[in-house]
C-alpha cells in the first residue's frame, strides 16, 4: 500500500503516465471526471493534457486503456484544442485499440475517429484510416472498414471523400480474409448508396461473382437519395434544420433537398489520367499528311482521346495536324473525320484542351463553308466540344471575326454555336464587355439577305436575352423596330438552357433539367464534362441522371434466390403445374412432350408474379432430355416459356444460370435462334443486359460453334440498341470481340464488327483504340463501319425496366460509360521516370555555348518526353538546364524551350506543381521579351502549364509581385492580361496575392497606355478575391495624387467587379467563419464552399491582433515530457514521414505543424506556418528573447525546432534566413554551455539542410553557416559531421562542394584523421576525387583537405588517397611543397643551433616544428620536403654542387668546371651496374627499335614505379636504347613522356624512398645513378634534347635543383659525387634543349620561386645562375630563340614584379639579372626587339615596352662604343658605360642622404654597395665641394661597413658556401694574386694538365659545369662573351674576383647554401689522385 499512498499524491497528469497500471487506471477516472466538469471549452486545462490522449488509448494494460478511451473520448469531445492530437490518437487507435478482443474497445475507439471527424478533422482521420487498411492484422483492417463505413454512412459523401476510399476498394476485395471482404462489400453498398453507378467503373475489374454480390445488393438499395444524419461542428444550422424536419416528418423536407443534396459524382473525377498516344501508329503523323485517303485515317486520335480522363499529352503535333485536315483537305469524309477527332479531343482533355482552342476555332468556322450536313454536324459537335474546354472570352475574338464573312453558311454557323454556347453560360460569364461586340454583329446579320443568317441571329439573340435578361439586351437594342424585338422575345421564350428551367435563378438544378429535350443543334452524343464548376454542370440528358438512376434503382431491385436443390424444385413446381404436364416432361414419344410444354405453358400464362417458383419451373424444363431435345417444335416451346418465366416471374440471376447455357447453344438453331433470342431478351430485361450479355457471350465463346457465336454477336448488336448503353462493361466484352474479328468464319467476323458499329453509336472514336493493332484490312472494315454510323444518334431505349425518362437515362449511363471505359484505357499506361535518359551530356549540351550543340540538346530533350509520352515529375537536372535557356540570346531557342516545357506540362499532368518555382516562374519573365511572338509561345506554355497546376501554386510566395515589379511594359501587360483572364476563374486564392497589389497600383499610373489599360482591366478581377476595402487600405501607402486616381478607378472597377454568389460573402460576414461555409453550400452549388472558407479564412486575423496581446504573456515553448522520445520512436515505426526530402512538401509542413501544435504557444505556431515572412521574423525575433528563460522547454522540442529552421532554408528571402542562423548561433552557443549534445534524430533531420546554404551565393550567408557548422561539433561528435560534410561534396553546386570540402580540412586538422568516416581511406579516396574538379576552388578545397590529411599522417596519405592522374598527383604534391610557409616563423631561431648549415632562415623555421612534433626519419623527411615546397619552383643544387666544389678548392674558380666534369664520369659507372645486371633484357629492345611505340610507353611507364627494381630495370633499357645512336631515334616523340616519368620518380624518391628506414641506401643510390645517366645520354643528343617542352623543362629543373638541395643525400656514400653528376646534367639540359624553352622555363621558375619562397634566396638564387649562364651564350643563340615567346614571359614576370616591387625583395639580384637579360636582348637585335611583342595582349600591364625603348635609346646613344669586345672586361665597361648615364643622379641623391641627420647610416650603406658595383666609379666631383671633416667621416664609414662585412664572411665560411666567388674564404693574407701562394700556381699547373688531357680524350672544356668562373660573376658582367682559352679566363676570372671581393662578401649575405666542407690540402690531394686515376685510365 506504501506504494499506493505515493501515487495516490500525485496530480492527474503524472498519475496518467505513471508506470503502474492502477496509477494509470485512477489517473484516467480522474481524468475522465475532470474533462467533463470543464465548461470552457478554451480552458489551458486541456493544454496539459495534449501530449499524453495518445498514451490514453495506447496503455498496454487492457482495463486502464478501455477506462483511458473514455476519457480521450470525453477530451475530443469537450477541448477546444483536440484538434491538434488528430494524427496520433487516431494512428494509436488504429494500431492499439482496434486488435483488441474486447469490442467495447472497438466501440469505444470508432466513437473517437467518428468525434474527430465531428470537430472536423475528417482528412487526417480518414488518412489514417486508410494507411490501417494495409495492416497485416485482418482485425484491424475490418475495424478501419467499418469506421469509415459508418463516418460516410453519418457524415455523407461530402464530408469523407470517397477518390482515396474507393481507389482502396478492389484491393480489399482480393484479401483472403473472408471477414475483410465481407467488411468491403457493406462500405461498396454504402459508398453505392451515396454515388450509384459512378462506383461501378473503379469496381469493373473485381471478382465477377463479387460483383454479382454487390449487383444484387445495390438492386436492394431505397431509390430516395441519402443524407447526412450527424454534422460537424459549423454545421449546427444544417443540424437543426435536419431535426425540424425529422420532427415535421418527411415528406415536407423533399423540397429543399436540392439545396443540400451535393452535385452528383461525376465518374470522370474518379478516372486518372491515361496516356493516348502510344495508341496511335508509328508512322501517324507521316501518313496524315500523304494524299491517300486509305492513310490518313483518324480515328485513332480522336478514340483515343474521347474515351475518359485523358491528358493533353497530343498538345502540338496531334492538333495542329488535325487541324490542317479540318482546313486544308478536299476530301469532306476526312474533314468530318477529323472533326469527330476534335470533338473526341474536347471531351477527353476537358479543360486541358482550352489551350489550343485559339488554334481551332478559326479553323473550324471556316470550314462551316461546306454544305454537306455530315460535316457540317461533325464541325458543330467539334466546335461545342471545344467550347466546353474554354471560356467565350477566349474565342470571342476569333468568332466575330467571322461574323461579317462573306459566305452565309459560316454566318449562320457562327451566329447557332454563338446561340448553343450562350445556353451554357450564366449572366456573369456573359458581361457587358462579351456581350456587346457579340450583339452589334448579331444586328448586322437581323437585316442579312439570306433567311437562315438572319434566323440564326434572331436565336442567338434571344438566346443571350434568356441568359442575362431583358434588362441587360436592351440597350444593345435601342435601334432595332419592333417586329424584330418581339421575333427576339418570341426566341428567348423558346429556349430552354441547360441545367435549367426558366430564366436564370440557377438555384434549382437537374430535376426540371431532365425533361428539357435536347436542343436541335446541340451534338448528338453529350459532351461530357461539366465546363466549370461554378455553373450548372451538363447539358439537359447529362444533368437528369441523378434522378433517373434513382428511378432505376427503385424499379430493377435484383431479386435474389438460393440455389435449390432437385427435390425442392420438384415440389414447388408439381404445385402450380398440371400432373399430367409434370409426368410427361421427359416421355420418350415427341408428341406427348409437346402436349407437355403446352400445359406447361398455359400454366405459366396464368400464374400470378408472386406466386410463380421460377427457378423450379426452368429446372423442369432443364430435366432430361432438357436443352438436348432433338424435336424443334418442342425445344421452341421451351424457349418460349423460359421468355414467358422471365417475363412474368420474379426471375433471378440464379434461374437465369440455370437456362443461359441451353440457349446460347440454340441461339444459332435455324428453326430455335429467334425464341432463343427473345428468351435471352427477355431474361436481361429481368437480370438486366450488362449482366446478361457478358454470360452469354462468354458461354458462346466458350463453345466451337460458329452460327451460335455470330448469332450471338447479333443479338447483343440488336439487345444494346433495345436496352441502351447503361451498365455495359465494355472492357469485358473486348477480348470476345477480338477473338470474333480473328475467326476464321466471315459470318463471326461480319457479326463482331456490325456490334462494333452499334457500340459505336454509344461510346464513339474511343473504341477504336482497342482495335488498333488489328490487321489493316479488317481495321478498315471497322473504320467502315464507324462510317456507316457517324453522325447517327443511337436509338431510345425501349426496354429495361427504367421505361420512364428513358431516354435521359440510356444518354446519361451513356456519358458514364464514355468516361468510364477512357479511364479504363487510360489506367493501363504508366508515367515513365525519363530521369536517368537526361544525361549529364544532354544537360552539358544545353548549356553550351554554340548555340546550334545547344539545340541539338534541346531536340534530344523533346525526342525523350516525346518518346515517353506520359512522365514521372523526377526529371534529373533538365530544371536548371532549360531555365537558362529560356533568356537564351537566341530566340528560336527560347521558343524551342518553351515548346519543351508544354510537352513537360502535358506529359507529367499535376505532378508539374514541384517544378512550378524552378520553372514556371521563368517562363513568365519571358513574357516580357519584345518580339511577340516569343511572348505567344511563353503564354501558350504558361496556360499549359496552369491547366496542370491550377492557379495556387503560381499565387503562393512572392514570385509572381517580383515579376511584376519589374519594370517592362511588356512583361507587366501580358502578366496583368494573363491574371485578368485567370483569377476570375478561381474560387480562392492564397493570401499572397495581396503583394501584387502594390505594383498592380504602380501599373495603373504606367507610362505605356497598353500597361495602364490591361492593370485597369485586372483591377475588378483582383478585388473579387481581395474585396474593396482590402485594396483601398493598400492605396494608403501611394502618394496623395497617385491615391486619389486609384482610388476612383477602384470606384469604377467595384462597378464591374465580376459577379461572385453573394450568399457566402454575407454568411461570411454575419457569421462565424467555421460555420458559415456549409450553410452557404447549398444554394450556388460546389464551387462555393471553397470561396467562403477563403472569406471567412481572412476575418480571424481581424480578432487575432487583439487576442494576441493575451495570449504572448505565457511561455512560448511548452516542456512535453517524452514528447520527444515519442516521436523519435513514431518516426522509426514509420507512423509519421521520415523528414527526408529535396524540397519540403505540403505533407511535411502540416506534419510538423501538428507535431509543434503541443509544443509551442499557439501566437507563436501561427506567426511561424504564416505565409508572410516578416511575421516569421517576428517569431524568430521572439525565440531568440525567451531561448534563455525558456531553454529545458527548447531542449525538449528541439527537434522541431531544427525542422521548422530546414524549411526556412528552401525560403528564398534573406532576411529571413538571416535572422534564422542568427537563432541557430545563439541556439548552439547555449546547447554547449548546457553540455546538451544533439541524438542522431536531430542531427540527421538538420545537418543536410544547413550544409546546402553552406553553397550559398551569398558570402554574409556562407559566414554564418561555416560558424555554425564549427559550434556544431561541440554539441555533436566530429566524427559523425563527417559523414554530412561528405554528402555534402557530392552535390551539384560547386560553392557547396568547396566549403564542404574545406570544412572536411578544419576537422581533420582539429580533431585528427580519426574524424575521417567510415574508413580515413575510404573518405580520402572520395576527397581526392575532387582535385581533378572543373571547378578551381572545388580543387584548392580539396588539395587543402588532403593537405591537412598530411600534416596529420604524413606521406601515409599517398597510400590513402589511391591512385591519381599524373595531372592531380603533381597539382597535390605542388601544394604539399608550398604549405611549409604557414607554418610560424617563430621558431628561427631556436633552430639554428641544431643545424650544421642554417643558410635559409625560413627553412629552418619550418622545420622545427615537424621535427618537434614526430622526431623520426620520415618526419625530417616530411620538414624537408615542405621546406623545399616553399621553394617550390626551384632549387637547383647544380650550382650548390659547384659552390662545394669551390670552397673545397681554395685554388682557383677556373679549376671547378674540370674537376666536376671528371667526377661525373666516375659517377657513370655506376649508372652501368644495372645495365650490366640487366643485360638479358636488352633483346627487348631490338623490338622496342623494330617495332611499336607501345613497348615504349610500356617502359617509360615502368620508370615511375614505385618499386625501385622495376624502375631501375626500366631505365636500364632505356639507357641501352640511347646509347646506339641507330636505336635512339626510336625515342622520338616520347621525349616528354619520358622526362615527366623520370621527374615523377626524383619525387618518388625525395617523398618517398628517402623517408623509408627500411630501404637500403645503395639502392637508392643507384636508382638516382640510373636516372642521371640516362638523362646524360638523352641531352647529349641535341635532337632529342630539343623535343622537351617548356612545362617539362620547367618540371625536370625544379626537379634537379630540389635534389640538389637535398641535405640527406650527403648521408649516402659516394652523395658528393651524386650532386656533381646532377651539376654536370643541369649543363647539359641548359646547353642541348631548345633554348626558346629553356629559357621561358628559368624564367617562369624564376617567378614562381620568388613568389613562393617569401624572401628565401637561395632556391631563386641558384635559377638566376642558370639564366646568367644562357645570357652569356646568348650572342651564339639568339637566331634560334623565339623572341615574342620570351618577351611574353618577360611581360608576365615583370605584371608580378613590378619595378617598385623587385626592389623590395631582399636581394637586387634578380631585378638586375632581368636588366641584363633584356640589355643583352637589346644589344643583340637593336631597336628590332620592340617588334617581338605580338604575343603581348595588353601592354600596359608592365613596365616592359618602357624599359625596351629606353634602353634601346641609351644603346642608339652610345652606338658609337663597341658592344662586344672579346673579354668580359669589356663587357662590363660597356655596361658600365650605359649606366653612367644616371651616375650623377643617384650618387648626388646618396651624398643627400649621408648629409641628413635621419639617413647618414642609410646613404653610406648605399655609397659603399655602389662603391662595390661600380669600382671605377669617379666620386670626386661630388666631395670636392664639401669639408675635409666630412670626407674624412665619408671614409671612415665606408672603411667600418667593409671591415664589419668582412668578419661576418669569416664567421660564416664554416657553414656557408658564398655562391659568386671562393676567393672571399681565403685567409686575409691571400687576397693577394696567385703568384703569393706557391700552393695555388701549382693547381693551376694541374688544372691546365687536366684540360689537356680532357681534350685528348675528345672531351669538352667550355661546357664543364654550370658553376664554372664566369658563371661566379655578378650578372651585370654577364654579357661579355665565353673566354677564348682556359688560362685566359682562368687569370681574367682571377683579376675580376681580386677586384670585387668586398662585394660578394656583401653578397654571401643573400646566397647560402649548405656545403660539404674540407681543407684545400685534402681537396688538392683529392685532385691529384683523380688525375692520376685519369692518366692510368689513358694508358
Amino acid at each position: 500500500m506504501g506504494d499506493d499512498s505515493e501515487w495516490m499524491k500525485l496530480p492527474i497528469d503524472q498519475k496518467c503516465e505513471h508506470k503502474i497500471w492502477k496509477a494509470r487506471l485512477n489517473g484516467y477516472e480522474e481524468a475522465l471526471k475532470l474533462f467533463q466538469k470543464i465548461e470552457d471549452e478554451k480552458s489551458p486545462e486541456w493544454g496539459k493534457y495534449l501530449g499524453l490522449i495518445k498514451k490514453f488509448v495506447t496503455d498496454s494494460n487492457a482495463v486502464a486503456q478501455l477506462k483511458g478511451l473514455e476519457a480521450a473520448f470525453a477530451f475530443i469531445e469537450n477541448a477546444h484544442v483536440a484538434g491538434k492530437t488528430t494524427g496520433e490518437v487516431v494512428s494509436g487507435v488504429v494500431g492499439k485499440v482496434f486488435n483488441q478482443p474486447k469490442a467495447r474497445a472497438k466501440e469505444l475507439g470508432t466513437d473517437i475517429c467518428l468525434m474527430y471527424i465531428e470537430i472536423e478533422k475528417a482528412e487526417v482521420v480518414q488518412d489514417e484510416l486508410i494507411k490501417g487498411l494495409d495492416n497485416k492484422n485482418p482485425k484491424i483492417v475490418v475495424a478501419c472498414i467499418e469506421t469509415l463505413r459508418k463516418a460516410l454512412c453519418e457524415f455523407g459523401s461530402k464530408i469523407i471523400t470517397l477518390k482515396p476510399v474507393v481507389k482502396v476498394l478492389p484491393k480489399l476485395f482480393e484479401s483472403r480474409e473472408k471477414a475483410v471482404r465481407d467488411e468491403a462489400k457493406l462500405l461498396a453498398v454504402e459508398i453505392y448508396r451515396w454515388i450509384r453507378d459512378a462506383l461501378r467503373t473503379p469496381l469493373q475489374n473485381i471478382n465477377s461473382v463479387q460483383l454479382k454480390e454487390l449487383e444484387e445488393e445495390w438492386v436492394k438499395l431505397p431509390t430516395a437519395a441519402p443524407k447526412q444524419t450527424r454534422f460537424l461542428r459549423s454545421q449546427q444550422d444544417l443540424k437543426a434544420k435536419f431535426e425540424q424536419q425529422q420532427a415535421a416528418g418527411g415528406d415536407e423536407a423533399d423540397g429543399d433537398d436540392d439545396e443540400v443534396e451535393a452535385a452528383p459524382v461525376d465518374p470522370y473525377e474518379l478516372l486518372e489520367a491515361v496516356e493516348i498516344l502510344s495508341k496511335l501508329p508509328k508512322d501517324f503523323y507521316e501518313k496524315i499528311v500523304k494524299p491517300k485517303t486509305r492513310e490518313r485515317r483518324l480515328w485513332g486520335l480522336g478514340s483515343s482521346a474521347k474515351k475518359g480522363n485523358s491528358t493533353s499529352w497530343i498538345l502540338g503535333n496531334g492538333i495542329s495536324c488535325v487541324s490542317k485536315v479540318i482546313g486544308k483537305d478536299a476530301n469532306v469524309m476526312l474533314v468530318a473525320m477529323a472533326a469527330k477527332c476534335l470533338a473526341g479531343l474536347a471531351t477527353g482533355l476537358r479543360k486541358k484542351f482550352g489551350t489550343y482552342a485559339g488554334h481551332v476555332v478559326p479553323t473550324i468556322l471556316e470550314k462551316f463553308k461546306e454544305k454537306k450536313p455530315q460535316v457540317v454536324q461533325a464541325l458543330q459537335e467539334a466546335i461545342d466540344a471545344v467550347f466546353l474546354t474554354t471560356t467565350l472570352q477566349n474565342i470571342s475574338e476569333d468568332v466575330l471575326s467571322v461574323m461579317d464573312n462573306k459566305n452565309p453558311s459560316i454566318k449562320q454557323q457562327a451566329s447557332l454555336f454563338l446561340a448553343r454556347s450562350f445556353r451554357h453560360c450564366t449572366p456573369s460569364m456573359l458581361p457587358k464587355s462579351v456581350l456587346k461586340p457579340f450583339c452589334a454583329a448579331f444586328l448586322k446579320q437581323v437585316n442579312d439577305s439570306a433567311p437562315e443568317v438572319r434566323d440564326a441571329a434572331f436565336e442567338a439573340l434571344g438566346t443571350a436575352m434568356k441568359v442575362v435578361g431583358e434588362k441587360a439586351v436592351n440597350p444593345f437594342l435601342a435601334d432595332v423596330d419592333k417586329l424584330k424585338l418581339d421575333k427576339i422575345k418570341e426566341c428567348a421564350d423558346k429556349v430552354e438552357l441547360v441545367g435549367k428551367k426558366g430564366g436564370g435563378g440557377g438555384e434549382k438544378k437537374e430535376k426540371p433539367a431532365a425533361k428539357a429535350p435536347p436542343p436541335v443543334e446541340a451534338p448528338a452524343k453529350p459532351s461530357g464534362p461539366p465546363k466549370k464548376a461554378a455553373g450548372p454542370p451538363k447539358k439537359g440528358k447529362p444533368a437528369s441522371a441523378p434522378s433517373t438512376k434513382s428511378k432505376k434503382a427503385s424499379d430493377t431491385k435484383e431479386i435474389v434466390e438460393t440455389e435449390l436443390s432437385p427435390d425442392v424444385c420438384e415440389e414447388k413446381a408439381a404445385a402450380v403445374l398440371p400432373a399430367s404436364c409434370m409426368q410427361l416432361l421427359d416421355s420418350g414419344n415427341w408428341k406427348e412432350r409437346l402436349a407437355s410444354m403446352e400445359e406447361f405453358q398455359r400454366a405459366v400464362e396464368q400464374m400470378d408474379k408472386s406466386e410463380m417458383p421460377c427457378q423450379a419451373l426452368v429446372k423442369m424444363l432443364a430435366k432430361k432430355p432438357g436443352w438436348k431435345e432433338t424435336n424443334f417444335q418442342v425445344m421452341q416451346m421451351k424457349l418460349h416459356i423460359v421468355g414467358l418465366i422471365a417475363q412474368k416471374g420474379s426471375f433471378s440471376k440464379t434461374s437465369a444460370l440455370v437456362v443461359l447455357d441451353g440457349l446460347v447453344d440454340k441461339i444459332g438453331d435455324v428453326k430455335c435462334g429467334s425464341n432463343a433470342k427473345e428468351a435471352l431478351t427477355a431474361i436481361g430485361e429481368a437480370c438486366s443486359l450488362p449482366w446478361t450479355a457478358e454470360q452469354v457471350v462468354s458461354m458462346a465463346f466458350t463453345q466451337k460453334n460458329p452460327k451460335n457465336q455470330a448469332e450471338t454477336l447479333n443479338w447483343l448488336a440488336n439487345a444494346m440498341k433495345e436496352f441502351g448503353f447503361a451498365g455495359i462493361n465494355v472492357k469485358a466484352f473486348i477480348n470476345n470481340v477480338k477473338t470474333a474479328l480473328g475467326a476464321t468464319n466471315p459470318a463471326v467476323r461480319t457479326s463482331a464488327i456490325t456490334l462494333l458499329g452499334v457500340m459505336y453509336l454509344y461510346m464513339g472514336a474511343p473504341l477504336r483504340m482497342f482495335f488498333e493493332d488489328e490487321k489493316p484490312a479488317l481495321l478498315s472494315q471497322i473504320d467502315a463501319e464507324f462510317e456507316k454510323m457517324q453522325g447517327q444518334s443511337p436509338p431510345a431505349p425501349i426496354r429495361g425496366t427504367k421505361k420512364a425518362g428513358a431516354e435521359e437515362e440510356g444518354d446519361a449511363a451513356e456519358e458514364e460509360e464514355v468516361d468510364g471505359g477512357a479511364g479504363d484505357i487510360m489506367d493501363l499506361l504508366p508515367r515513365a521516370n525519363i530521369s536517368d535518359k537526361i544525361t549529364l551530356d544532354m544537360v552539358s549540351k544545353i548549356s553550351d555555348k554554340n548555340w546550334k550543340i545547344r539545340k541539338e540538346g534541346l531536340d534530344e530533350v523533346a525526342a525523350v518526353i516525346s518518346e515517353a509520352k506520359f512522365i514521372q515529375a523526377n526529371i534529373g537536372e533538365l530544371p536548371m538546364a532549360l531555365k537558362g535557356r529560356l533568356n537564351d540570346s537566341n530566340k528560336l531557342l527560347v521558343q524551342q524551350a518553351l515548346n519543351i516545357l508544354q510537352q513537360i506540362a502535358t506529359a507529367m499532368g499535376p505532378s508539374l506543381k514541384q517544378h512550378v518555382k524552378t520553372l514556371g516562374i521563368p517562363v513568365i519573365t519571358v513574357l516580357g521579351d519584345s518580339k511577340p511572338n516569343v511572348r505567344a509561345a511563353a503564354l501558350s506554355t504558361l496556360n499549359a502549364w496552369v491547366e496542370q497546376t491550377g492557379m495556387k501554386e503560381w499565387l503562393e510566395g512572392e514570385d509572381l509581385s517580383e515579376e511584376l515589379k519589374k519594370e517592362n511594359p511588356f512583361l507587366r501587360q501580358e502578366m496583368l492580361g494573363w491574371l485578368a483572364e485567370k483569377l476570375p476563374t478561381m474560387h480562392t486564392v492564397p493570401a499572397d496575392l495581396m503583394l501584387c497589389v502594390p505594383h498592380l497600383y504602380t501599373c495603373l499610373e504606367d507610362r505605356s497606355g497598353d500597361v495602364r489599360k490591361k492593370a485597369q482591366d485586372a483591377l475588378p478581377t483582383f478585388m473579387m478575391h481581395l474585396g474593396y476595402e482590402k485594396m483601398s487600405k493598400a492605396t494608403g501607402k501611394l502618394k496623395p495624387a497617385s491615391k486619389d486616381q486609384v482610388v476612383g478607378m477602384l470606384e469604377k472597377a467595384r462597378a464591374v467587379m465580376p459577379a461572385k454568389p453573394a450568399a457566402p460573402a454575407k454568411a461570411a460576414v454575419s457569421k462565424p467563419p467555421a460555420s458559415s461555409a456549409p450553410a452557404a453550400k447549398p444554394a450556388s452549388g460546389s464551387c462555393t464552399f471553397p470561396l467562403t472558407t477563403g472569406v471567412a479564412g481572412k476575418k480571424p486575423p481581424v480578432k487575432a491582433g487583439a487576442k494576441d496581446e493575451e495570449d504572448k504573456s505565457g511561455p512560448i515553448f511548452i516542456l512535453v515530457p517524452n514528447g520527444k522520445e515519442q516521436r523519435i520512436k513514431e518516426e522509426k515505426t514509420l507512423k509519421i514521414l521520415k523528414w527526408n526530402f529535396n524540397t519540403p512538401r505540403d505533407e511535411y509542413v502540416e506534419q510538423l505543424k501538428t507535431q509543434m501544435s503541443t509544443c509551442l504557444a499557439k501566437w507563436l505556431q501561427d506567426e511561424l506556418f504564416h505565409f508572410d515572412f516578416q511575421r516569421h521574423v517576428k517569431a524568430i525575433g521572439a525565440m531568440i528573447e525567451r531561448m534563455e528563460a525558456e531553454c529545458e522547454a527548447v531542449i525538449g522540442c528541439l527537434d522541431l525546432i531544427l525542422k521548422w529552421f530546414t524549411l526556412r532554408f528552401f525560403d528564398t528571402n534573406t532576411s529571413v534566413l538571416m535572422k534564422a542562423l542568427e537563432f541557430l548561433k545563439l541556439l548552439f552557443t547555449m546547447l554547449s554551455r548546457k553540455n546538451y549534445q544533439l541524438n542522431d534524430y536531430e542531427a540527421s533531420s538538420f545537418i543536410p539542410y544547413l550544409i546546402l546554404k553552406v553553397g550559398e551565393s551569398k558570402d554574409v550567408v556562407r559566414k554564418d553557416v561555416r560558424a555554425i557548422l564549427t559550434m556544431l561539433c561541440k554539441v555533436y561528435a566530429a566524427s559523425k559531421v563527417f559523414p554530412f560534410l561528405m554528402e555534402g561534396t557530392k552535390s551539384k553546386n560547386s560553392k557547396q562542394r568547396s566549403e564542404c570540402l574545406e570544412e572536411l580540412g578544419c576537422l581533420i586538422e582539429n580533431f585528427g584523421m580519426n574524424v575521417c568516416q567510415p574508413t580515413p581511406a575510404k573518405a580520402l579516396k572520395e576527397i581526392a576525387v575532387h582535385i581533378g574538379d572543373r571547378d578551381t576552388t572545388v580543387r584548392n578545397a580539396s588539395l587543402n583537405t588532403v593537405l591537412a590529411a598530411y600534416n596529420a599522417c604524413g606521406d601515409q596519405v599517398f597510400k590513402l588517397i589511391g591512385n591519381l592522374s599524373e595531372k592531380e598527383m603533381s597539382m597535390l604534391e605542388e601544394r604539399i611543397k608550398r604549405s611549409a610557409k604557414k607554418t610560424p616563423a617563430a621558431s628561427a631561431k631556436q633552430e639554428r643551433p641544431q643545424r650544421e648549415h642554417p643558410t635559409n632562415p625560413s627553412a629552418t623555421f619550418l622545420r622545427k616544428p615537424v621535427q618537434e612534433e614526430v622526431p623520426n626519419k620520415l618526419s625530417q623527411a616530411r620538414a624537408q620536403h615542405a621546406h623545399l615546397e616553399q621553394l617550390a619552383p626551384s632549387i637547383p643544387k647544380e650550382f650548390q654542387l659547384d659552390l662545394d666544389v669551390f670552397e673545397n678548392n681554395h685554388t682557383c674558380a677556373s679549376d671547378i668546371p674540370d674537376l666536376v666534369q671528371h667526377k661525373l664520369e666516375e659517377v657513370l659507372e655506376p649508372v652501368m651496374i644495372p645495365e650490366r645486371k640487366m643485360s638479358s633484357v636488352s633483346p627487348h629492345f631490338d623490338d622496342i627499335h623494330n617495332s611499336t611505340a607501345s613497348t615504349i610507353n610500356f617502359v617509360i611507364s615502368q620508370v615511375a614505379s614505385g618499386d625501385i627494381n622495376t624502375s631501375i630495370q626500366a631505365l636500364a633499357q632505356i639507357d641501352e636504347v640511347l646509347r646506339q645512336v641507330d636505336k635512339a631515334e626510336a625515342m622520338s616523340g616520347h621525349i616528354d613522356q619520358f622526362l615527366i616519368a623520370t621527374f615523377m620518380q626524383l619525387r618518388l624518391i625525395y617523398n618517398t624512398h628517402m623517408a623509408d628506414d627500411r630501404l637500403d641506401n645503395k639502392d637508392i643510390f643507384k636508382l638516382y645513378s640510373c636516372i642521371i645517366g640516362n638523362m646524360l645520354s638523352l641531352f647529349s643528343m641535341e635532337s632529342l634534347a630539343r623535343e622537351a617542352s617548356m612545362g617539362v623543362l620547367k618540371d625536370l629543373m625544379h626537379g634537379l635543383i630540389t635534389l640538389m638541395l637535398d641535405s640527406r643525400v650527403e648521408d649516402i656514400e659516394d652523395g658528393q659525387q651524386l650532386i656533381r653528376s646532377v651539376n654536370l646534367l643541369v649543363v647539359r639540359v641548359l646547353e642541348k634543349s631548345d633554348q626558346s624553352n629553356v629559357l621561358s622555363a628559368l624564367l617562369v621558375l624564376l617567378q614562381d620561386s620568388l613568389i613562393s619562397t617569401a624572401g628565401s634566396p637561395m632556391f631563386s638564387e641558384l635559377v638566376m645562375k642558370c639564366l646568367w649562364r644562357m645570357i652569356r651564350f646568348l650572342p651564339q643563340t639568339i637566331n634560334s630563340i623565339n623572341l615574342d615567346r620570351i618577351l611574353l614571359d618577360v611581360h608576365n614576370f615583370m605584371k608580378v614584379f613590378p619595378k617598385e616591387k623587385l626592389k623590395q625583395l631582399k636581394s637586387d639580384v634578380p631585378h638586375r639579372t632581368l636588366k641584363t637579360l633584356l640589355h643583352t636582348l637589346c644589344r643583340l637585335t637593336g631597336a628590332k626587339i620592340l617588334d617581338h611583342m605580338s604575343m603581348i595582349e595588353n601592354r600596359n600591364e608592365s613596365e616592359l615596352e618602357a624599359h625596351l625603348r629606353r634602353v634601346v635609346k641609351h644603346s642608339a646613344n652610345l652606338s658609337g662604343l663597341k658592344s662586344e669586345k672579346s673579354t668580359e672586361k669589356g663587357a662590363l665597361r660597356s655596361d658600365d658605360k650605359v649606366i653612367k648615364a644616371k651616375v650623377s643622379d643617384i650618387l648626388s641623391e646618396i651624398f643627400k642622404k649621408i648629409g641628413s641627420k635621419e639617413n647618414t647610416k642609410e646613404g653610406l650603406t648605399e655609397l659603399y654597395e655602389y662603391k662595390q658595383k661600380y669600382s671605377d666609379a669617379d666620386l670626386e666631383p661630388f666631395l670636392r665641394n664639401t669639408s675635409q671633416f666630412f670626407q674624412s667621416y665619408v671614409e671612415r664609414g665606408l672603411r667600418m661597413i667593409e671591415s664589419e662585412r668582412e668578419g661576418k664572411g669569416r664567421i660564416q665560411t664554416s657553414t656557408v658556401i658564398p655562391q659568386h666567388s671562393t676567393d672571399s674564404y681565403l685567409p686575409s693574407s691571400s687576397a693577394v694574386p696567385i703568384s703569393s701562394n706557391g700552393e695555388d700556381l701549382n693547381a693551376a699547373a694541374y688544372y691546365e694538365r687536366l684540360k689537356i688531357l680532357r681534350q685528348r680524350r675528345g672531351l669538352e672544356n667550355s661546357t664543364c659545369c654550370v658553376f664554372d668562373p664566369e658563371e661566379d660573376r655578378p650578372p651585370f658582367s654577364s654579357l661579355r662573351p665565353s673566354v677564348a682559352s682556359s688560362t685566359d679566363m682562368l687569370h681574367s676570372k682571377l683579376s675580376q674576383l681580386k677586384e670585387s671581393r668586398e662585394h660578394f662578401q656583401q653578397e654571401q649575405s643573400h646566397s647560402h647554401s649548405p656545403t660539404r666542407s674540407s681543407s684545400p690540402a685534402s681537396n688538392l690531394d683529392d685532385l691529384k689522385k683523380r688525375l692520376e686515376r685519369i692518366k692510368s685510365n689513358r694508358q
